[in-house]
């Protein structure tokens, strides 16, 4: 198991109902309750707790972008042609559906997002035809994803 870091926010059992959640956040919460050897409305309580106070954000499900028709996926720095752009940009990039991360980073990029494409020319499309277009973007430069060698949560 992963090393439970100390946390202001949170004490040891809800460390461990996190920890549950991030490996299984389908789990229903009885069966949470009799692994933790805790009451159901207490693991309720608990997990309202840490919703209310933003430590869990949300719970959804994770899509495999080449079963979903995504062949393509880069991952595109953004030069801006002045910084105060950065933010109007971050808000226009929201409404392209293919765009599913965007970050501000510090060096030669304001922004960095993660596109997702159904192939190349459909990459192509988004970046000339809509990224390109947004006003304020400089230039953009990608880098091809050949895979993910993993995915994890943050450590607990």
């Amino acid at each position: 198991m992963a090393k439970l870091n100390k946390n202001e926010n949170t004490d040891y059992l809800d460390r461990e109902i996190i920890q549950k959640l991030s490996e299984n956040s389908r789990i229903a919460f009885s069966d949470l309750a009799k692994e933790l050897n805790i009451s159901n409305s207490l693991v309720h309580l608990r997990v309202k707790k840490l919703q209310e106070s933003g430590v869990i954000t949300g719970f959804s499900v994770k899509l495999d972008p080449k079963m979903m028709g995504f062949e393509t996926t880069t991952y595109t720095g953004i030069v801006t042609k002045e910084a105060h752009f950065s933010y109007s940009i971050a808000n226009k990039l929201k409404e392209i559906p293919e765009v599913v991360e965007c970050h501000w980073v510090s060096g030669n990029y304001a922004l960095f997002i993660k596109i997702v494409a159904a192939n190349n020319e459909e990459l192509r499309k988004i970046l000339y035809e809509q990224i390109h277009q947004i006003e304020g973007v400089g230039s953009t430069d990608s880098f091809f994803s050949f895979g993910s060698a993993f995915e994890k949560n943050l450590p607990i």
